[in-house]
Parts: structure tokens; sequence; C-alpha cells
């Protein structure tokens, strides 16, 4: 089949390279443009860029996707299917309907559930024991489209943002080529979503990482899980960003006593690890960096900054 594929992040990268492994003639992989990054704001491709030419496909990168010219462009290629998978940008419905078999899309959940943004950070964060990928007939609305197939994927009790985000980019590719399949032999099913069951997540911003130690430990704990890699969880000590990479709720046989302390506040810290009391339990802090230090376990950590107990971040 004839397809012309849009993404952008590592996540979009299996997809791809999946259908030209199926067979199928990639005629275009159009990305997001490139962006400078770092202090000497080097330029840098996105993922996708960067394995398009390394598979030999041609690349496009429009700054708005919706633009006459850049519609005229993707309507030269005459592919037969457009297949998404983070893109980054929302299409028109002229685009939409340009294909013989439409758009179909590449959605890191279980839809109607987590429509939007981040659904796999938010998976994590909220404690879920399942997720998945779902392949979608694109319309309109935002992941709002039938339902073409869904694969489930359980999450690891240590499950973390980024390595959810690697199974599921990999069951994606495989659950796109089979659905690609069925569409070209006429085999494929569709089903409308249930509207009354969608949920929506918005963008993952950087502030959301900051720790309220209010939280009750667990959600803390996922919190910092669903937030590895970025923009990750932190919290303050005599001034500086500590991030918290790993972590631990303490079960109540476990907990140390804490007598009145309060939430944010050391318990216990020594060659062992450091214990800081939440709203509702307490966390022992695994894994940890100081601004400016290498991520480090909290013992090593601690040997080079002693805390005491009390000490309030």
């Amino acid at each position: 089949m004839k397809i012309l594929f849009m993404g952008t992040p590592d996540f979009s990268v299996p997809v791809l390279k999946a259908l030209k492994e199926a067979g199928h003639e990639i005629v275009l992989a159009v990305t997001q443009p490139d962006k400078p990054k770092g202090r000497g704001k080097t330029v840098q491709f996105s993922a996708v860029k960067t394995a398009a030419m390394e598979l030999g496909i041609g690349v496009y990168q429009p700054r708005r996707i919706k633009d006459a010219e850049c519609v005229a462009h993707l309507r030269t290629y005459d592919a037969e299917l457009f297949v998404v998978a983070a893109f980054g940008q929302i299409l028109s419905r002229e685009i939409l309907e340009m294909p013989k078999y439409g758009c179909i899309n590449v959605h890191a959940s279980l839809l109607p559930k987590y429509r939007g943004a981040s659904p796999i950070q938010w998976a994590v964060i909220n404690g879920e024991p399942i997720t998945g990928v779902t392949i979608q007939q694109m319309d309109v609305g935002i992941d709002t489209g039938q339902i073409l197939a869904k694969l489930e994927v359980p999450l690891d009790q240590e499950e973390t943002g980024g390595s959810l985000f690697e199974k599921l980019a990999h069951a994606g590719a495989k659950l796109c080529v089979q659905t690609v399949a069925q569409i070209a032999d006429g085999t494929v099913t569709r089903t409308k979503q249930e509207e009354a069951l969608a949920t929506h997540v918005g963008m993952i911003k950087k502030e959301m990482g900051r720790i309220d130690w209010h939280m009750p430990a667990v959600q803390i704990e996922r919190l910092i899980r669903g937030l590895n890699p970025w923009p990750s969880a932190y919290t303050s000590l005599d001034g500086k960003t500590l991030k918290i990479w790993k972590a631990k709720v303490l079960a109540g046989t476990d907990g140390i006593q804490a007598g009145t302390a309060q939430p944010g506040q050391v318990v216990h810290a020594d060659k062992h690890g450091m214990v800081v009391q939440t709203g509702d339990g307490q966390l022992s802090l695994l894994e940890v960096q100081l601004e400016g230090k290498k991520r480090m376990p909290a013992d090593a950590f601690l040997r080079g900054y002693p805390l005491q107990a009390g000490t309030c971040f």
C-alpha cells in the first residue's frame, strides 16, 4: 500500500520502521520542523526525520500542515492511506479525507479513555494496572474517531513513563501493521467510541513535577514514576532543586515512627537512605539528583550531602 507517514518523537519510529519492513511503500515522512536545543542552540532533527533519512524516505517539515500549499503538496503523493503516530499538529478535514482509506492514528491508550496529548504519563500517575494502544480512524475531533483495533498492555509495579513509552511504541507498531493489512483486504472492523466513557488528558508541563508533600505517599511515588524521564518530579533542598528519580512507599509495618513530623520533613537519613513524611504515609527516596550534580542512589548522595532528621524539603 502507498502510505504517507506522519510522526515526530521516538514513539513514532517503531511504527514507521514496521510499516517499511512489512513491504509498504512509504512515499513521504511528515514531521515537525527542526528545533534548536541546548545552550548552543544546535539544530536537532526529530526522531522521525533521522529514521526516515536512514531508511531512504523523503522528509517534509511543514510549520502549519493546514496551510493551502502544504495540503496541495501532500496531494501530489497520491497516497492510499495516511498513518499518524504522535505527529503534533491537528489535521484539517481536507487532509483527513484526502487518501482513499483516510487517515489512521496510533494512540497510546485504550480509547475512549485518555484522549489527548499525554496518555502514557497519566496512566502511570493514576496507577492504572492496564493500558494499551488503539488504532483509530481519524476524524475532526481529538481522538474521537472509530476504533479499528486495540491491544492491552499491563503495567509493571515499577513502570515509569519512559519504560511504558517503549512498550506502547512497539505494541503500536505491531498493531498498526496488522490493521493496515486488514484495511487492505477489507476485513477491518469499525467500532464507535462510547462518549460517556471518554476521559481527556492535557500536555505534561514542567511545573507538574513539583512535589506536594501533603499528598499521600502512594500518589507521590506514582508521580515520580510517571514523570520519569521528563520532566521529572522534584523538590527543593537548601534553595536547590532536588530531582527524585526513584522512591518506595513504606508500608505501615515498615514506616518509621515520626512523632510530630510534618509533610516534607525527613524522619530518617543514614547510610541506608532517607525517609520523608508525606500527607499520608512515608516515602523512602532511593535515587536522587541535586541541581548541578549527577543522578545517584540516595545513600551515595547522603555521603556527600549529609542530612539530619527534621530537615524539610
